[in-house]
């Protein structure tokens, strides 16, 4: 089996709230495992910090995201946390069955990767795997860690643009990642108990909009066209009993103060 010859659908792009935003993606999972469509799909967060899978909650300054109004929820995949901006960060996520693509990591990596990249060139960023792992500047924060050339891309200028995270689930692969469309380092930092230096952030990331004059709309549905041509997808949405079983997980794991402040 290959991707091509799969039934597709993308989704996109939608807003909820982060814990949903986090069960759609198990219930795509189950979806393809069970038989159904792949999915890919492009969506924003309402303000929100997603924790890496291992993260020690102590790093975070709860507080401070509550007063800002910033959720949190944890993610199924490692690395840091992410401060994802309503306005300033884009998201894509593709789930595929596992037997459709490659078992080697990064041989995955580099394939889902190829409509991200693509879609840079198409808005016309000069964006490429990062090609040298700089070190960490703060490891609780996702974008501040040490740059990986597996998953991390870059501009023209080495700064990071897009993180990329993989996991599996059910016999279904899962990659989601996101896209600095422009930055608010200052909220970024301040979700974290150490307040890491917003202009040692802005030295490390990257936005699309520093480099060309584009519309976040625009960005949007390039990425959403790029993700549905790259496996021909039709338009597609959740299903009814897709969206009742997402609530489900969303309240009963993806919400729960068990899952979002357990200490790894």
């Amino acid at each position: 089996m290959a991707l091509a010859d799969l039934e597709w659908r993308v989704v996109g792009e939608e807003t909820r709230s982060g814990p949903m935003t986090m069960a759609l993606e198990s219930v795509a999972a189950e979806t393809v495992a069970d038989g159904g469509p792949a999915t890919v799909r492009v969506y924003t967060w309402p303000d929100t910090l997603s924790l890496g899978y291992g993260q020690d909650p102590e790093t975070i300054d709860w507080g401070y995201c509550e007063r800002e109004g910033i959720g949190v929820t944890r993610r199924p995949t490692g690395g840091g946390a992410i401060y994802h901006d309503r306005v300033a960060d884009v998201s894509y996520g593709i789930v595929a069955p596992a037997d459709a693509v490659p078992g080697d990591l990064m041989a995955c990596y580099e394939q889902f990767c190829r409509p991200v990249l693509e879609a840079f060139d198409r808005v016309g960023v000069d964006a490429a795997f990062a090609d040298d792992e700089r070190e960490a500047v703060h490891r609780p924060a996702c974008y501040l860690r040490q740059l990986h050339p597996a998953h991390d891309i870059v501009g023209p200028d080495g700064r990071k643009l897009s993180g990329n995270a993989q996991y599996r689930q059910k016999d279904a692969v899962i990659q989601h990642g996101s896209l600095s469309v422009s930055l608010r380092p200052e909220r970024h930092c301040g979700c974290f108990t150490a307040k890491p230096d917003p202009d040692a952030f802005g030295d490390r990331v990257g936005a699309i909009d520093e480099y060309v004059d584009i519309e976040r709309s625009a960005v949007v549905e390039t990425l959403r066209s790029t993700l549905a041509e790259w496996v021909d997808a039709d338009e597609g949405g959740w299903t009814d009993d897709e969206l009742a079983r997402a609530r489900e997980l969303a309240k009963e794991q993806f919400g729960t103060r068990e899952w979002v402040r357990r200490a790894p």
